[in-house]
């Protein structure tokens, strides 16, 4: 049987075979190879399976093996050790102002998102995670169950909660460790450290971008959810220190005074201490905590419900906003209580770990962020501003309303029959933060994340409704900037944002401005490079803009938002690449220049990002990198990239030239779109791209597509073109130059470093060989001399089918283009210092080569089926060659579908009816399509998912879907 090694052997051997022929694609001649022994029957589709099976395995190991290399040392007692080092170096002055003032304020803001990324099955998640853990990585993490399962909102919700459950355990474990070294250097003052090293949120549940299946009561019923569950954990945590049995009360610690939040097997073993506590130690607290979680799980049952009719809405409403004695809206009182406590107790350390627990999270696993569109705030504020629908919302005039009417805004009050009523998106979000203020978490503070946010008056306009209902001393608008309009003129933005004196007294209320910069949209559309330095700039822009407007001690609170591929702007390289490639060093030194605080936000997102957090060991090893990586003094030596801009601008420019083109070139928008989104898995709840038909599909742009699924595909077709693209172009007649500024800028080589791990894992022979599928030439010659007569019709059905498609001379010309920019490329990286060599690289370049030849061999078998298939008559405005078409454009569930609807196999018998006279007919027994099913309709959908493999194994060595 073949395996693995021979495949990647036979393509090493195709390989030479391109010094004598340039033109060879050794990819496609190995997917030439299987598609005929397929054909044949040598190979069928169930070893082939196997031989998937060989190279998924392969590529999880990959997968655990670079989360371990990212994070390690990752074992509980070496990260522990490591954090405690860094905070004893932080004491070492003491000053203990100074130690207060590093360890009250988070280092990082760590938010959890979602979007279709969830690739992982839960047992592989679990399996990589646990490999990566160990550093054990062997075959055991390929055992883990494949069977996917359909990806649902609240499955994600499950799932965002579940990390953020481990990341705030691993926090409190440095906060006891903070709270420790504070007791042993300050034993008279340690009490009144109040440790945050981290801060976490998730907008999982209410980001409203993009989608229209998340409703209001989804997104209450989500936080009551939490708040339920985090009321459990403070209970359960409070349990930990005082346990109280009946009459009788025992005080528990820890050997070694470590505290009872820590979990893992490096912490000791609880012992019991006898002894009565005090009174107020065995009431209040827990009972307090016990009755607000049963209060609010009744309140999350009752929202979870069905709410369409207004008497089920008035009870749930009626019972949530009710004075009751159990409902708790704030944790200060109990903060205080605990505070309290703590004074000369012998578990002051586990109370006050506690207590920052309480004050990092309140009432929920974390703050959250709420998102809308700029479009559904121009839709809420039109009716108005401007209710004949006649101003431009980015006029000064719209700007000169909007200035009017937000300084005569009084706050009104809102309940929930206002916020089921009202039909306006954005109006809608406002209302449910301030049920939610009012009712579920009156401590913690919403962000309210404006999508294409590009005008002032959008921005003025969300403060305006937090206002109009009471919020906006809790509400932090933060507007995004993704899209290349947005990032190019977001400078001039926020100058002008900044400069009005409504948003001024906002911002100084609420201690901050808050911005979101985006990598998903803008990696796409400007391109990967271009994007973190158009972002690095409106960063040095925001700083300059702040100072320049008097606005002192004023925080910027930067959500620098990314997913975990390349394509999206998580660095591949290690933790260090990963956090400064978002929000560089330089930007960091704008803002300490001017003396503003930076509050530094991140996202981990969906089923890739919660892998940082999938074991207490990922969570705390994470938590600890990124801790080691904020607390060094960033470099004071001068980065050339900043000073030699005549260089440095240009590279940026050129690049971003060359990823305009790509963007509008009707060849690069034909190849993402013409059969790429079939080769991928189902990985969210929202959805990769809108409904179209199959002419639809023919004029397809980007913009149809979402940046993720986007990036998806340039993975699945071998070459992420808006990350590698351009650079060698760029570089142009100055490459000398270029190649030394690089190499003298530890900026530019966190760039190149980017660049290379996904110049690694391209081909742009495999971009190619795709192009190949569509090649009628190809179809007609391959039965040609008497070879695979058996495929005759068929081939020569699909030559004529293909002779007018566009598909084959798209690919190959993009593939010309790719190549060209690519031996520049090669150029530049012969002039930079030598890295060090990836181990394994070669082995899988090539495991990616034999990954792409198998789909292709499965893609030329559905094609080969689909075009033997019998004609059958119209249904439903869809003929054969519509279906052929859907085989061809990977559309093969809809293909399917309509061929089992064509062709049934579950018509019903002449025996099934018991009627009493004779028949001589149907003479030649029943008819049926039992034979068209099981010889061309099944093998096209068994194909189908074999490809669907293949592509989560691309995907996995990749570090990420899309």
């Amino acid at each position: 049987m073949t395996s693995a090694g021979d495949l990647r052997a036979r393509l090493e051997l195709l390989h030479e075979r391109t010094r004598e022929t340039p033109l060879f694609n050794p990819v496609f001649q190995l997917s030439l190879d299987l598609s005929r022994d397929i054909e044949n029957g040598t190979q069928s589709l169930a070893s082939l399976g196997t031989l998937i099976a060989e190279l998924e395995c392969e590529a999880l190991q990959s997968r655990a093996t670079r989360l371990h290399r990212l994070l390690a040392p990752v074992a509980l007692d070496d990260n522990e050790a490591a954090f405690r080092a860094l905070v004893e170096a932080s004491a070492a002055d003491g000053n203990f102002d100074g130690f207060r003032a590093v360890w009250e304020r988070p280092l990082l803001h760590c938010v959890f998102t979602a979007h279709p990324t969830f690739l992982l099955t839960a047992d592989q998640a679990d399996a990589v995670a646990d490999a990566a853990s160990s550093g054990a990585v062997d075959a055991s993490v390929c055992i883990a169950s494949a069977e996917r399962q359909p990806v649902t909102l609240v499955g994600e919700h499950e799932e965002a909660m579940a990390a953020m459950r481990r990341a705030a355990i691993a926090r409190d474990t440095l906060s006891g460790i903070i709270l420790e070294v504070a007791r042993d250097c300050w034993p008279r003052q340690w009490q009144a450290v109040r440790p945050m090293p981290f801060r976490l949120a998730s907008w999982v549940g209410y980001d409203m971008d993009g989608r229209t299946d998340i409703g209001w009561a989804t997104s209450l019923s989500f936080r009551l959810t939490e708040k339920a569950e985090r009321l459990r954990g403070y209970a359960e945590a409070l349990q930990q220190i005082v346990l109280v049995h009946g009459e009788a009360a025992r005080r528990v610690q820890p050997d070694g005074g470590r505290g009872t939040l820590n979990k893992g097997p490096s912490h000791s073993p609880l012992r019991l201490v006898g002894g009565e506590p005090p009174p107020h130690e065995r009431r209040g607290l827990s009972q307090t905590l016990n009755a607000a979680e049963a209060h609010t799980r009744n309140m999350a049952e009752r929202f979870a419900a069905n709410l369409d009719e207004p008497g089920d809405l008035a009870a749930a409403a009626n019972a949530l906003t009710a004075d009751d004695p159990a409902k708790l809206t704030s944790l200060a009182p109990l903060i205080a209580e605990i505070e309290a406590l703590a004074v000369g107790h012998d578990r002051a350390i586990d109370l006050l770990t506690l207590a920052a627990a309480m004050r990092a999270d309140g009432l929920g696993m974390g703050w959250i962020h709420f998102r809308v569109n700029a479009a559904q705030l121009h839709n809420a504020i039109r009716r108005r501003i401007d209710p004949d629908n006649s101003l431009d919302l980015a006029s000064g005039t719209a700007l000169k309303r909007m200035r009017t009417l937000l300084a005569e805004a009084k706050p009104l009050r809102s309940n929930f029959a206002a916020l089921a009523i009202e039909s306006t998106t954005a109006i809608r979000q406002f209302l449910a933060m301030a049920q939610i203020l009012h009712h579920i978490d009156a401590d913690a503070p919403i962000r309210m994340l404006i999508a294409e946010c590009e005008a002032p008056t959008t921005v003025l306009a969300a403060l305006y409704f937090a206002r109009l209902f009471g919020i906006d001393h809790k509400v932090d608008v933060s507007p995004l900037f993704e899209t290349e309009s947005a990032l190019e003129h977001g400078g001039r933005f926020l100058d002008a944002l900044l400069t009005e004196p409504a948003y001024q007294d906002y911002a100084r209320a609420r201690g901050r401005v808050a911005i979101q910069t985006g990598f998903s949209d803008a990696g796409r559309f400007v391109g990967q490079l271009p994007a973190s330095l158009a972002i690095e700039r409106l960063h040095g822009r925001l700083a300059r803009a702040i100072q320049k407007t008097g606005l002192t001690g004023v925080a910027a609170l930067i959500f620098n938002t990314h997913g975990e591929s390349m394509g999206r702007g998580a660095h591949p390289a290690d933790m260090a690449d990963r956090l400064r490639y978002p929000m560089s060093g330089w930007a960091l030194a704008q803002f300490a220049n001017g003396g503003t605080r930076v509050e530094s936000e991140v996202s981990f997102q969906g089923g890739d990002g919660y892998l940082f957090f999938r074991t207490p060991e990922l969570a705390l090893a994470t938590l600890t990198r990124i801790a080691e990586i904020e607390c060094t003094p960033a470099p004071t030596t001068e980065d050339p990239f900043y000073t030699r801009t005549d260089l440095s601008l240009d590279f940026y420019r050129g690049i971003r030239a060359v990823q305009r083109d790509y963007l509008e070139s009707r060849s690069y928008t034909r190849a993402i779109t013409a059969f790429g989104l079939g080769l991928l898995n189902e990985t969210g709840s929202r959805k990769s791209r809108r409904q179209s038909d199959l002419a639809a599909d023919r004029e397809m742009n980007l913009r149809q597509i979402r940046a993720i699924p986007h990036n998806a595909v340039l993975q699945q077709l071998g070459y992420p073109v808006n990350v590698i693209a351009g650079v060698g172009t760029a570089a142009g007649e100055d490459i000398e130059a270029v190649a030394a500024l690089i190499a003298a800028s530890p900026r530019g080589l966190t760039l190149m470093r980017m660049l290379d791990a996904a110049n690694a894992l391209a081909s742009i022979k495999s971009v190619a060989a795709y192009g190949e599928l569509f090649n009628s030439a190809y179809w007609a010659s391959r039965p040609y001399r008497g070879a695979e007569t058996g495929l005759e019709r068929a081939s020569l059905a699909l030559a004529e089918h293909l002779i007018n498609d566009d598909r084959n001379g798209v690919f190959r010309r993009l593939a010309s283009r790719l190549r060209i920019d690519g031996l520049k490329l090669n150029r530049l990286l012969a002039r930079l210092p030598q890295r060090d060599p990836v181990p394994g690289r070669e082995d899988t370049r090539r495991s990616l080569g034999a990954l792409h030849a198998i789909r292709l061999a499965l893609m030329q078998h559905m094609f080969l089926k689909a075009v033997q298939i019998p004609a059958f008559s119209r249904s439903n405005d869809i003929a054969r060659d519509d279906v052929i078409e859907m085989v061809l454009t990977l559309r093969i569930e809809e293909a399917v579908s309509q061929l089992r609807r064509a062709y049934p196999v579950s018509e019903p018998e002449i025996g099934d009816f018991a009627v009493t006279e004779p028949t001589d007919y149907p003479d030649d027994g029943a008819q049926t399509y039992a034979s068209i099913q099981s010889a061309y309709i099944g093998p096209i959908a068994d194909a189908y998912a074999l490809t669907l493999r293949v592509g989560a194994a691309i995907a996995h060595h990749f570090g990420a879907h899309g």
